[in-house]
């Protein structure tokens, strides 16, 4: 098992009344409840702690996407790995990812990607996503045209990236006469890719086609297990059988001297996330045309009611949507429910909602500490 510290860099300050004088943290939240001084702290603390995710020995540190929200203050995740890049010198820096369909001009993603890869010392994770439901609203583009200028958009800088330019690209979305980025990754032929989901039943053949690690987001862990199955079952049909590496979960976890206590730490940061920073419409979320009507069936069971319905914590974690407790606790999860999904690489949320500084940083290192290095030995019965 690998592990890579993810963070999304919430805003932490929404009003106690935001559930029922708000309609949305998404799209068109007034950004006039933004305090640039209090964005300047918090910026500070998250970054810290992503490099202290180093330190304590998480193989990487991994940063997103969004736009126009509270849930999330990385509308350019570039540049937060490129600080990254300049204070740390070990951990890989997976930006999970790079909403692709959303630039017009994807070759530049291919450049400030190879430019940091080299700058790293080829320690970049590059993630590519179609960017999620909100951001089509954000950008006023048609959400039906999102799978095609993503897949465009992803030949293109595959092709940017291993065949030597300058050429030409007739696309569709995104016509070039020339096509010769300087510099070239270090990473040969390209930086890993990983693939970030909610479970589309398109992505996940998507990823196994190109023999991608395939990430899983925020979903109860009995829709781990079936995506990771499926995402098997479409390699072994493509002749091949994936390996743990090619698959990864993300998660919130909160790990506290007892069950009990850290139920009562962590549920009102949890709460804060999934009832105040995703809130949201569903029209909203997955906009019409967005996904195919397979996917949204899909998609649609595996997240109930999580951004329209109100949720407790327990909830959350008694499904696995994530995890708190003690090390003892979670560590015996975490090992029974990779003995069901196979996973290789766990992208751990150890901050999440309003939680303080403080509190992320100690649950960082007891995560560390006493789950890690124990969870790193284990090999799942999948693979045994």
């Amino acid at each position: 098992m690998k592990f890579t510290y993810f963070h999304l860099m919430p805003w932490p300050h929404l009003p106690e009344d935001f559930e029922e004088t708000e309609r949305s943290a998404w799209v068109t939240y007034p950004n006039s409840n933004f305090d640039p001084k209090r964005g300047l702290e918090l910026y500070l603390e998250y970054l810290s702690e992503l490099v202290y995710a180093e330190e304590l020995g998480y193989d990487a540190i991994a940063v997103n996407e969004h736009h126009q929200t509270a849930y999330g203050l990385m509308p350019a995740p570039n540049i937060m790995a490129s600080w990254l890049i300049a204070n740390t010198t070990k951990a890989k820096i997976a930006i999970l990812g790079n909403a692709i369909p959303l630039r017009d001009h994807p070759l530049r993603i291919a450049e400030e990607l190879a430019m940091m890869d080299v700058i790293s010392g080829g320690r970049i994770i590059c993630g590519f996503v179609r960017g999620i439901g909100p951001e089509y609203h954000n950008f006023t583009m048609n959400p039906a045209n999102g799978l095609d200028r993503f897949r465009e958009a992803h030949d293109l800088i595959m092709k940017a990236w291993t065949q030597p330019g300058p050429f030409r690209w007739e696309g569709h979305h995104y016509p070039l006469e020339y096509v010769n980025p300087w510099p070239r990754p270090m990473r040969q032929p390209h930086p890993p890719v990983w693939v970030p989901s909610q479970g589309s039943g398109e992505t996940i053949s998507w990823a196994a086609e190109h023999r991608y690690t395939f990430v899983i987001t925020f979903t109860p862990h009995r829709n781990v297990t079936k995506f990771m199955q499926q995402y098997r079952d479409e390699a072994r049909s493509l002749g091949y059988e994936a390996s743990q590496d090619q698959m990864a979960w993300a998660v919130p976890i909160y790990i506290g001297e007892t069950d009990e206590s850290a139920m009562a730490e962590a549920a009102p940061h949890a709460e804060y996330m999934f009832n105040k920073l995703l809130k949201r419409p569903w029209p909203v979320f997955f906009p019409p045309g967005y996904l195919s009507e397979a996917s949204a069936k899909g998609v649609s069971r595996a997240f109930s009611g999580i951004g329209t319905q109100r949720v407790l914590a327990e909830k959350l974690n008694e499904e696995g949507q994530m995890l708190i407790g003690s090390a003892k606790t979670v560590l015996e999860r975490l090992k029974a429910f990779n003995d069901e999904d196979g996973v290789g690489n766990l992208v751990v949320l150890n901050q999440f909602g309003s939680m303080p500084h403080d509190m992320a940083v100690a649950n960082m290192e007891r995560f560390a500490r006493d789950v890690m290095p124990a969870l790193r030995e284990h090999q799942s019965a999948v693979y045994k």
